[in-house]
Order: C-alpha cells, then sequence, then structure tokens
C-alpha cells in the first residue's frame, strides 16, 4: 500500500490498535527490534526514539504478529486495515477458478 509517513497516518495506525484493544507505548528502553509487545496485557511499547517513519514501520510490521479481530474494527479502519495487510477479498463467499502453478 502506498501512503505518505505523516503525523496522520500515525495516528490513524494509533487508532487501529485501539480499536483492536491494545494500546500503544512510547518509552526508551533497550528493544533490539524497536518495540516490545506484552501480550496478556494488549500492550506495545514502541522505542520513542524512532522518528515518525520508524515508528509508522514498526506498527506496521506488527500488525501480522498480533491477532487483531475484525470483527473489534469498524468499517473505515477495517478497509483500511485490508488495504494495509493485504488481505481484501473482494467476496469472501467467492469461489477460486484458477491455480498458480
Amino acid at each position: 500500500m502506498n501512503f505518505k509517513y505523516t503525523a496522520n497516518t500515525l495516528k490513524k495506525m494509533e487508532q487501529l490498535f485501539e480499536e483492536a484493544r491494545y494500546r500503544v507505548r512510547y518509552e526508551k528502553g533497550h528493544f533490539n527490534s524497536g518495540y516490545c509487545i506484552l501480550e496478556d496485557k494488549k500492550i506495545v511499547v514502541i522505542n520513542k526514539f524512532l522518528d515518525l517513519e520508524g515508528k509508522i514501520n514498526t506498527l506496521l510490521e506488527l500488525l501480522p504478529e498480533l491477532a487483531i479481530p475484525k470483527t473489534e474494527l469498524s468499517g473505515e479502519m477495517l478497509k483500511w486495515y485490508d488495504q494495509i495487510t493485504g488481505s481484501n477479498p473482494a467476496r469472501p463467499d467467492a469461489v477460486q477458478t484458477q491455480m498458480n502453478i
């Protein structure tokens, strides 16, 4: 997905995590990957010294690792989530008629 690395994009990513019931916190620490996940408490801790692009990329990197329940997301957030993860089925009940071999 093509998008601009702006403060608005970061806010939208934070809203996506909030709707999925994850809290995003920015803290200093020794993170090898730039983040830490506290699964039991549903808290994602991001290195606060990352620049805007780094924070957005880190949140994007986390999406596949977390169990984001699509039923928790609002219509707009669900559409945006499907766009950024590439899981946008046109029709979930559609039958696949070809296979790439």
